[in-house]
């Protein structure tokens, strides 16, 4: 339940949550607002319908009476008209207040000529007056629906007279509301056709996040889709445009950087050569060796920039394959490699970006490590790649920082051995195929490489 509600939470406080809330509640207030206007005027309608029969049974009587009075009289008495017969002041009883819009009907039908008023009674004054409801009944014949009962006053030859007209009972005038039953499948329509709306209102904008998210794992994500409204189809174009030159300006960072290599290669070259005619034979080896180092920073730095793009193209790769054979590759030359654990998973990636990725994290290991464990992982769609070495390990405040460039461990410059590199152009090709390398003390000791990656669903 908490769960459930957590995830409820979640929902709603999203933006197609809160469209599908406002949509939800508007529909609902709107449905229930128009079932409720038209069930007050079919509520009238029947009054109205009510009333123009009470009108028309009284016109008839007054009718009657004009025509042959002592008849009509001796009709009502004898109750043989039915749906009238005469009531006595007795048995009318009280006096009730007479209905106005009725009575005003009523004399617009007799054109003004009759000055009689009509009121609503409790239906026992029509029944009082009528011998059939006292009459014993049958077995299995149930005493009808009292009459709807109005009281017709008037003066007939001076005569004044009180006159009960009964008409069959509208049941539909009782209990005319609406059903609760009812009012719950509109509330519950009107939630989800929100949430379909809202989602498919809302469905351009998780596009847009999907591909902002890609182009923030991998420079060379895919384009965004620009599909949908005029308006969300120019947003994705402006998004793909923006990609488009990042990337470029990427590229063109890269081009020159290279060119910059290219460039010292000659002058850095003609130095060498001078610098063999030195004749200190010490100094000449000092000066070669720093020579030998700017020219490997200049490639490295080359290196760092060139790893965050790549124009491969993607791929399914075998990853048990490829981890085995980056161990047994290893192996031929001497290096302590292991490949302890296969997952069976398939991955979509950049084969070279992968490997690269991979055998940089496997140099790292042998290197500073000793030796280094190869293992693979699959939980549900995400596939764990870990590379673990036997060595001293990190400390937390380094590890924070070792994916930065040229950030070195104690090992490395106490031995002034490797660049500070190997690890940033390690995360730089896990980005380009769109995976994630974060870097932990084994609890058993060593330094643990953990690459995290997508399966690809069979």
């Amino acid at each position: 339940m908490t769960r459930l509600f957590a995830s409820a939470w979640r929902y709603f406080g999203s933006l197609a949550g809160r469209i599908a809330l406002l949509l939800a509640v508007g529909i609902s207030l709107a449905a229930t607002g128009a079932l409720l206007v038209t069930d007050r005027a079919r509520h009238n309608d029947l009054k109205r319908i009510q009333a123009v029969r009470v009108v028309a049974s009284a016109a008839d009587v007054i009718g009657r009476l004009q025509a042959d009075d002592s008849g009509t009289r001796k009709s009502l008495e004898a109750h043989q008209l039915v749906g009238a017969r005469l009531i006595s002041t007795a048995s009318a009883g009280p006096t009730y207040p007479v209905n106005p819009y009725v009575t005003s009907l009523l004399r617009d039908r007799l054109n003004g000529q009759s000055i009689a008023t009509v009121a609503h009674v409790p239906s026992a004054v029509c029944m009082r007056a009528d011998p059939f409801w006292r009459q014993p009944r049958a077995a299995g014949f149930h005493v009808l629906d009292p009459p709807d009962c109005w009281l017709l006053s008037l003066s007939s030859r001076g005569r004044p007279l009180s006159i009960g007209i009964d008409l069959p009972p509208l049941p539909a005038l009782r209990g005319s509301r609406l059903a609760p039953g009812f009012l719950g499948l509109v509330v519950v329509a009107s939630i989800v056709l929100s949430i379909i709306a809202a989602q498919l209102a809302t469905a351009p904008l998780r596009r847009l996040s999907a591909a902002a998210g890609a182009f923030s794992r991998s420079i060379d994500a895919e384009p965004a889709i620009e599909a949908g409204p005029s308006d969300v189809r120019a947003a994705l174009a402006t998004f793909n445009l923006m990609q488009e030159r990042v990337r470029e300006g990427l590229r063109e960072r890269t081009r020159i950087l290279a060119a910059i290599s290219h460039d010292l290669q000659t002058p850095l070259t003609r130095l060498r050569l001078r610098l063999e005619q030195v004749g200190d034979d010490e100094l000449r080896e000092r000066l070669i060796a720093d020579l030998s180092a700017t020219m490997a920073m200049v490639k490295r730095g080359l290196d760092l920039a060139r790893s965050g793009e790549s124009a491969e193209e993607w791929t399914t790769v075998n990853l048990d394959s490829l981890l085995s054979s980056i161990a047994d590759d290893a192996a031929d030359v001497g290096a302590p490699v292991r490949f302890t654990a296969g997952c069976g998973a398939l991955v979509r990636a950049k084969l070279d970006a992968l490997t690269r990725c991979l055998t940089n994290l496997v140099d790292n290991a042998v290197k500073y490590g000793g030796e280094a464990e190869i293992a693979c992982a699959r939980i549900r769609t995400d596939v764990f790649v870990t590379v673990r070495d036997r060595g001293p390990g990190m400390p937390p405040t380094l590890l924070e920082r070792a994916f930065e460039p040229f950030v070195r461990g104690d090992k490395q410059r106490a031995s002034g051995d490797g660049s500070g590199i190997g690890l940033t152009i390690a995360r730089s090709q896990a980005a380009a195929i769109g995976a994630e390398l974060s870097l932990a003390n084994h609890v058993d000791g060593g330094l643990e490489a953990t690459l995290r990656l997508t399966a690809v669903t069979r």
